[in-house]
């Protein structure tokens, strides 16, 4: 930017012209100057320093959708805006709109070449491969990847992520029908980073795919979600519990094949574990969950005990009375 002249730095004035400037009291109102002259001695926006000043103190301030309609104004602001998109860490497409067109995210994401965090879930209607592709192989330095709802994908998309960004530490794929046991695979060969990992309601799940993340993968997952998984039973949960003595949040919500003997394992072997989520699990008895309550570990099902005195509270308008030593 700055070897097309468009960043003008205030450098070429003196401290006493400036002086001068900012405590000059007109006598009269200054007049509208039209064709774009500026009046003497004023200094306007663009003439700051654009990597100093602009980009890491103004618009990294800006939120992006506000951006969008800056770079409407001139020229001169469209290649500011685009300067700062280019050197993007972060991008979330919810700060744009709840949608956003598909030669906008193009236009958007054209010159990003380093972003870390990237979450695409406004795009799920459209999003394809021949999207995404090109965007993860433009910023291997991914550690973050939301893709909740992009049901457009293939197998090709996660393969792509998995063989292009190794430091990936983060992936929500929720609500992907298309990620399968051989899409999981390539994943948990690819990325040793790996630890968190969303795979809620990806139904062709089962248990031989979990496992082989588990085993691949296990030793560095903090955080996984399993949730409306029908396919997914003890076996999946027993060897979870095995490889991942780090796992600290578990979410089995809907697992209708899980039952006691996995939450007992998990008991055993998870020491670190802070939450589990096994709200619909029918077979999930208050027996095997007893040991991580004393542990301290965030359940989302209350006791039996603490259920049957809400419901006679709700029957009954009042808190009862019960003696706990009978």
């Amino acid at each position: 930017a700055k070897e097309a002249g468009l960043a003008r730095p205030l450098y070429g004035q003196s401290e006493e012209s400036l002086l001068r400037t900012r405590n000059r009291q007109p006598k009269e109102p200054p007049m509208e100057r039209s064709g774009g002259e500026q009046e003497p001695g004023a200094v306007r926006l663009l003439d700051l320093p654009w990597e100093d000043v602009l980009l890491p103190h103004v618009l990294n301030r800006v939120p992006l959708r506000q951006l969008l309609r800056l770079q409407r104004v001139s020229r001169a602001f469209r290649a500011l805006v685009q300067l700062h998109l280019a050197g993007l860490r972060r991008f979330d497409a919810a700060q744009v709109g709840p949608q956003i067109p598909r030669a906008a995210l193009a236009r958007l994401l054209r010159d990003a070449e380093g972003l870390q965090e990237l979450a695409l879930a406004p795009c799920h209607e459209w999003l394809s491969d021949e999207d995404l592709v090109p965007v993860l192989a433009r910023n291997p330095q991914l550690r973050s990847v939301a893709l909740a709802g992009c049901g457009q994908l293939s197998r090709r998309a996660l393969g792509a992520l998995a063989e292009g960004c190794p430091r990936l530490q983060r992936l929500s794929l929720a609500h992907c029908d298309w990620v399968d046991g051989l899409a999981l695979r390539g994943l948990a060969d690819r990325c040793p980073a790996l630890e968190e990992l969303d795979l809620t309601a990806c139904r062709q799940l089962k248990d031989e795919a979990i496992v082989y993340l588990a085993q691949r993968r296990g030793a560095g997952l903090r955080s996984l979600s399993l949730a409306v998984n029908a396919n997914v039973g003890d076996t999946a949960v027993q060897e979870l519990a095995r490889n991942c003595p780090e796992l600290q949040h578990l979410d089995l919500t809907g697992c209708l094949r899980v039952g006691s003997d996995g939450v007992r394992t998990l008991a055993e072997y998870c020491p670190a574990l802070r939450s589990l989520r096994v709200r619909h699990c029918h077979h999930v008895a208050e027996s095997s969950l007893s040991r991580l309550r004393k542990r301290g570990v965030d359940i989302d099902v209350e006791p039996p005990l603490h259920q049957a005195l809400v419901l006679l509270q709700d029957m009954a308008g009042f808190a009862p009375f019960v003696n706990l030593q009978v």
